[in-house]
This record gives C-alpha cells, structure tokens and sequence, in this order.
C-alpha cells in the first residue's frame, strides 16, 4: 500500500529516519534497506516539545536535530509523520485525470468534494485500483483492469495546512537533513500492518485502532482497501489523567498503574476505557451496516496496547477479539543491547514511525 503522500520522493531509499511527531512523545526509528530486508538500526522516545501548543519551526529543528542524535543515523533522509489532529484523510470521487490536476481541483474546490471548506490546505492523492471478481470469487490483478464508460476514480486524499508542511521542512531542512517524506499518521500503521501480517491484511475484514495521547484512531480494512477510518477524540491522556484523579494520585503514578493495573483499581479504568469502547463502535457499527461484512479482528498498537485489562474491556465492548499486534515483526534488529532489551515494551508505540519509514524505502 504505502502511499506517498505529501511531497513524498520517487526514488527509494536504502535507509532514512522517521519520526511520529505525537502528542507527548515523540517517537522516532532508524530503518535500513537490505535487498528484500528491513533492519531497524535504533528507535528513540523523546519528550515532545511544548506539547500543548504550537511548535515554532525553530523549535522544532532543535527538537529533530536531538531525535537524530539520539539515534545516531547515518542518514540524512529523514520521514514525518503528521498528527491525526493536523493531516485528513478521506475518500472521494474525483475526474480522471493526473494527480497533479487533482491536487490543484482539491484546493480550488474542497467543499465539493470532501464537503468540507479547507482554505490553506495542499493535498495528494492516491488513485484506488478498480476491484472486479473473476469466475473463482478472487479480485483481477488491478492494473489489468479497464472500467469501460467510467468517468471518475475512486481517490484517497491526503491533505495538510500548507504552512504546517513548510514549518515541517524548513525545520528538518535547518538540521541540515533531508525532509523526504511527510504523511499522515493515521496511515502509519496501516502500511506497518500490511508487512508485519500480510495475509491478514489482504484476505480478511480488520480493524487497526491505535490508541494516542490526545485521540485514537480507526481504520477499517477489507481485503487491504482501507474502506473507512475515524478519529475519536480519545486517547492515553485521557485515561490516564482520569484514573490520576479518581485515585487521588500523580500522573506518573497513574501511568504505570494503567499499563500494570492492578486488580484493585480496574473499576476506575474500566469506566474509563467504556467510552472510547463505544466511539469505536460507532464506526464498526456503520461499516457492517454499509457493507454487510463482519469486522473479525480488532488489532490494537499504541502505549495503551501494553495494558491487558484496557484490551480485554475493549473486546467486550467492541463485541470482536482483539489484540495487540507487534510493527516490528517483520524487521530485523540490529539494536544497540540496551535498546534491544526494552524493544518488545516499547514496540507497540512504534507503529506509526514504522509504517511512515516504509513509504520511502
């Protein structure tokens, strides 16, 4: 899948940065490129700055020049990932025509086709492959397709504040690095799923939630097409602080106990998890309505996945099973020991840096 949204580079890399510019943490992977291999080199967790509020493009170069440091590449290509609460995602019908004539009908007319007005914003887009059944039940090759008489695509249209993505590279660019790829988060995992469980992905009706600090998102695949995705404004922050306050203990505190969770406390989280339960109900909900397929498996990343109990309450609510699912899977690790030993409790963070490095390499 892995689409190149937003200013993305042609030509394949051999290895580069990624960076998910999340809402607390920033989160951060070093991937190389070895014929039909991946190798994760090294991953750095830092403290996002000034979180809860605008970062200036100046403070966002210290910011990545530390993350790079950290990880000690050797590359100077470095991938973004945008905030769900800074990028969309949508579908639409557009005319066929050149991406490039799409990008620019996007930003003259976005109320007609993403009924929506986004006045400042660029766009991209990537053109869905037609699907046709053969006699046996199984889809065509799409390139071979010919949907004779149509006069439209099916698109799926990314788009970003046209200031946002030039802070973005200007502040990569101040490091003296590379800004090669800039995408939406919320696609992250998506393209991490599609390599860490192929098969999964392109023969079954899933669900990928991953859980933020500020939002959650949703997308629904069916048979590798991302048919529907959501964002739900609901995430670790909110659970957290919750169960800081229902306990009368400190943020920190909390954190570990939402991911330990001990049995004493699990009422308060469990009135905690309940609504984000229903938000991505909701959406399950409509899609079977709209398509008359089941959602089968429910697969979970973000720090919240580490915490059984949180994704025990969201299988009940959810009426599906669910799990946690490793975006390192299909890598090699060629980590330093210390990183290599906190690997497995940090992965599930990693989803949306992983699947953003894909784009590219």
């Amino acid at each position: 899948m892995a689409w190149p949204f937003l200013n993305g580079s042609a030509k394949k890399r051999d290895q580069l940065v990624s960076v998910d510019l999340g809402g607390r943490t920033t989160k951060a992977v070093h991937l190389q490129r070895k014929g039909d291999r991946y190798v994760l080199s090294g991953y750095a967790l830092m403290d996002a700055p000034i979180y809860e509020k605008n970062v200036s493009a100046d403070l966002l170069g210290e910011h990545l020049k530390g993350v790079c440091q950290a990880l000690n590449g050797k590359s100077r290509n470095v991938s973004l990932a945008v905030g769900v609460n800074d990028s969309i995602v949508r579908h639409a019908e557009l005319p066929q025509m050149p991406v490039g004539d799409m990008r620019q009908i996007l930003k003259n007319n976005t109320k007609n086709y993403l009924q929506q007005d986004l006045p400042g914003h660029v766009f991209d887009c990537f053109i869905i492959p037609p699907r046709a059944e053969t006699g046996n039940g199984k889809a065509k090759p799409a390139e071979k397709l010919k949907v004779a008489g149509s006069q439209k695509s099916r698109v799926l249209v990314a788009g970003a504040r046209k200031q946002l993505i030039e802070d973005m590279q200007n502040a990569v660019k101040s490091t003296g690095l590379n800004p090669d790829q800039i995408i939406p988060g919320l696609l992250g995992p998506v393209n991490a799923f599609e390599l860490a469980m192929p098969e999964v992905f392109s023969s079954s009706v899933i669900a990928l939630v991953d859980i933020g600090f500020k939002n959650s998102s949703i997308c629904i695949l069916q048979q590798g097409d991302l048919v529907l995705s959501r964002v739900v404004a609901i995430g670790g922050d909110r659970l957290t602080a919750g169960l800081a306050e229902s306990l009368g203990i400190s943020y920190a505190e909390a954190e570990g106990i939402k991911v330990g969770m001990p049995t004493e406390v699990q009422t308060n989280l469990e009135a905690l998890v309940l609504p984000l339960g229903r938000e991505l109900r909701a959406s399950i909900d409509f899609f079977e309505h709209q398509s008359d397929q089941a959602v089968s498996q429910v697969y979970i990343s973000g720090g919240s996945a580490r915490s059984e109990f949180i994704v025990q309450t969201l299988q009940a609510e959810l009426v599906a099973q669910c799990q946690p699912w490793n975006p390192l899977s299909f890598l090699e690790l060629a980590l330093p020991p210390q990183q290599a030993a906190e690997i497995e409790h940090v992965a599930p963070q990693l989803a949306v840096a992983i699947g953003a490095a894909t784009i590219a390499l």
